[in-house]
């Protein structure tokens, strides 16, 4: 991603700035997609792992990143409180 863009992206609900979520965080994100347990904030269940996300400053959201592009609906959010093994930084 453009570190110029990147540099310009908030969170849609807190305008937190965003960053590129590390690998630590990625991996227990998709893990527990794959165990079922991760719901958008619209309640919708998240069923594909994700390869590319952003995460709020304070590490408590995180918007996925399709083909590059940044998913920055509150809706689409996913709250990290839901992930176990969640790195907090």
């Amino acid at each position: 991603m453009d570190r110029k863009l990147l540099d310009l992206l908030v969170s849609p609900d807190t305008r937190q700035p965003l960053s590129l979520l590390d690998a630590k965080g990625l991996e227990a994100l998709n893990r527990a997609i794959g165990a079922g347990t991760v719901n958008k904030t619209d309640g919708n269940p998240l069923a594909q792992p994700l390869r590319q996300a952003l995460v709020t400053r304070d590490r408590k959201q995180v918007f996925r990143l399709d083909d590059g592009i940044p998913v920055l609906l509150a809706e689409e959010a996913i709250a990290t409180a839901q992930i176990a093994d969640f790195p907090s930084a």
